[in-house]
């Protein structure tokens, strides 16, 4: 009893564990998607003429000045960047920590980081690149 008992947890934390690694990939698709489309909204601002537009805000659909209406995406923009940078650096952690549970070892290359500006040009210079 005992042990049913024991694996019963075992595997609810191993479900709980997917569950949030599945819950937060799909919020980084909606970040993106809601990133695409701010990136599309300023696009439309830039080509349009007037001085006034239309934007909807949730559920509202507000008539404002195009700077501050472009201003309003950038912002939303820099906001869902941010997010997604967070929860993606979590995501690897979460993944880690399931495969821990599986008794797997972590995925390899999963914790990379890139280059630093510095780095890049001294390997640059060490191959004779400028």
């Amino acid at each position: 009893m005992k042990e049913q008992r024991e694996m019963l947890q075992y595997l609810q934390k191993l479900e709980e564990k997917g569950g949030e690694i599945l819950t937060d990939r799909q919020e980084i698709v909606a970040l993106d998607k809601r990133r695409n489309d701010d990136r599309v909204g300023m696009r439309a601002l830039q080509k349009q003429k007037s001085d006034k537009c239309w934007i909807t805000v949730g559920p509202l659909l507000l008539k404002m000045n195009s700077d501050e209406a472009e201003e309003l995406l950038l912002q939303d923009q820099k906001d869902c960047d941010i997010e997604v940078t967070k929860l993606r650096s979590n995501l690897k952690v979460k993944v880690n920590e399931l495969r821990d549970l599986e008794y797997m070892p972590p995925v390899s290359g999963l914790m990379l980081k890139p280059m630093s500006n510095a780095e890049m040009s001294a390997i640059n210079q060490l191959i004779g690149r400028q």
